[in-house]
């Protein structure tokens, strides 16, 4: 989608200085066509992906949780990566949250995320294999010790209490946690090839480098590095109206 961006941006340029010459006129006006043309297929294969990914996550939740029987599921970050991350995989977020059956049913109960990693070769020519992907449902409690173990390896602070206190009033941004518009809890300044790890759990690691939160699977071995505004969408999505 960048690139499709750029080039037609590039089109953009070139029009003008073309149309000075009335025969170039029909070669410009072909060049913007094509462009537009691949920037709206480059859009619709997007979407197409985000629906398929959708009814593949709708899925894997009624296979594994049954007790889930009224909610809605939407995606929160299609590609919720760093976009300097040169690893293989990548982080794809739903929010779900249920309610109770009615007509025209208000959205109120009991939220949750439902992060997706893929795996290197998920996405191809052929479509996505859903196969190489690992679902992890965090409800606002795990994303907060989460939130805890990450901001304990990443900075000077280690009270669980105090950093649960900020947490419930703000977010993790890259370079530590704020709340109420500015830093509370600062992480460390590293350089880039500096990683501070702790062993979250059986299936994660929880890495802080260069600013960003990592996630170390232990099953497929690969980390992926979430986007800041992935991290906050998260955040900001189970706290909000808590």
């Amino acid at each position: 989608m960048k690139k499709l961006t750029i080039a037609l941006i590039i089109i953009t340029l070139l029009v003008p200085k073309q149309s000075k010459a009335q025969s170039n006129g029909a070669a410009a006006a072909a060049a913007v066509g094509v462009g537009l043309l691949a920037i709206g297929a480059g859009i619709a294969a997007v979407e197409d992906m985000k629906e398929r990914a959708e009814l593949t996550a709708t899925q894997w939740v009624l296979a594994n949780h049954p007790e889930l029987n009224s909610f809605s599921l939407k995606t929160l970050d299609f590609n919720g990566k760093k976009t300097k991350d040169m690893s293989a995989t990548s982080v794809i977020s739903f929010k779900i949250q249920e309610f109770s059956p009615s007509d025209n049913p208000k959205l109120d109960g009991r939220k949750q995320v439902l992060l997706a990693f893929t795996s290197y070769g998920w996405i191809s020519d052929q479509g996505i294999d859903f196969n190489k992907v690992q679902w992890y449902l965090i409800d606002s409690d795990e994303w907060l010790n989460m939130m805890v173990a990450y901001a304990k390896v990443a900075s000077k602070e280690k009270s669980d209490a105090v950093l649960k206190d900020v947490l419930n009033n703000g977010v993790v941004v890259n370079k530590g946690i704020k709340a109420k518009g500015k830093s509370e809890i600062p992480f460390f300044k590293l350089e880039g090839d500096m990683y501070l790890v702790t062993d979250y759990s059986s299936e994660m690691k929880l890495i802080y480098n260069e600013k960003t939160l990592g996630i170390f699977l232990k099953k497929t071995e690969n980390l992926v590095q979430m986007g800041r505004a992935a991290v906050i969408d998260t955040h900001e999505f189970l706290f909000q109206n808590n």
